[in-house]
């Protein structure tokens, strides 16, 4: 494989922005397009690198573009949406056309369970998704992630998230 997960350079959060965003909206997954409000919050990766307990990671290819990303969230990061006091989380996992079929996905969340894993106290990995993340969910399966439908939500009337937590 050549592609290197690691974490991101703040250099290069305007180009992850821009994959999160593309993905995205690319993949049908904005209610509103390019006027959805979300769209913001993908495109600040900043924002997210700067929030405590949270790292950003990248996919990046041997010649040095990111094609991927994706923000874990340990314990008590005010990024953790489903979280509970033994859970990590990730959140806004996004693959570049040209970084998908070449295990950028997978590679991103196999370096969350091993972030997880490494926090004392975290039992359990999770996450939310939407039902048309098909992609994602066939990672998430084979990396043994199992739905909780008890958990699934909704972030704003009329969508609504699937969950999926791995136990550790």
């Amino acid at each position: 494989m050549d592609i290197t997960i690691r974490p991101a350079l703040p250099a290069e959060y305007e180009a992850l922005g821009d994959v999160t965003a593309r993905a995205y909206l690319g993949d049908g997954l904005l209610t509103y397009g390019e006027d959805d409000p979300y769209l913001a919050r993908l495109r600040d990766v900043a924002g997210r690198a700067a929030t405590a307990a949270a790292e950003v990671l990248v996919a990046v290819l041997g010649d040095g573009r990111v094609v991927g990303g994706v923000t874990f969230a340990a314990p008590g990061s005010a990024l953790c949406d489903i979280a509970r006091a033994d859970e990590a989380e990730f959140r806004m996992l996004a693959v570049a056309r040209e970084g998908r079929g070449r295990g950028a996905g997978e590679a991103l969340v196999r370096a969350c369970v091993d972030r997880a894993r490494a926090v004392d106290g975290v039992r359990r990995l999770v996450l939310s998704t939407t039902p048309d993340m098909l992609g994602a969910h066939r990672i998430y399966e084979r990396l043994g992630f199992v739905r909780s439908p008890e958990r699934d939500w909704e972030p704003v009337p009329g969508l609504t998230l699937l969950t999926y937590g791995l136990a550790l």
